[in-house]
């Protein structure tokens, strides 16, 4: 998939940003949070994603999801990784 098709296709989700994040090797982001929803593909590289304690282990061609505000923390392979991310802004209520 090229980079237009999947910001075209989350778009049409009711995304309102898409942009490719690039990570160095070996870092690391502490528990945090965000306020968007976050729709993302990774196209290179590894990643460790942990949400509520579960850690998942993601490679080129998986996805991850993250609602607005769940905290999680993020841990980037050897050689970096590189990932599509659609994001969705929640409007306070």
């Amino acid at each position: 998939m090229e980079f237009d098709a999947f910001a075209e296709r989350m778009k049409s989700q009711g995304f309102d940003q898409v942009i490719e994040r690039v990570w160095k090797p070996l870092a690391t982001v502490e528990e945090h949070t965000r306020p968007f929803d976050a729709n993302a593909l990774v196209v290179q590289g590894e990643m460790w994603l942990t949400v509520n304690g579960r850690t998942e282990h993601l490679l080129p061609g998986d996805t991850f999801e993250l609602p607005a505000h769940q905290l999680h923390s993020e841990r980037y392979g050897a050689a970096g990784a590189t990932y599509w991310v659609a994001r969705r802004t929640r409007v306070p209520s």
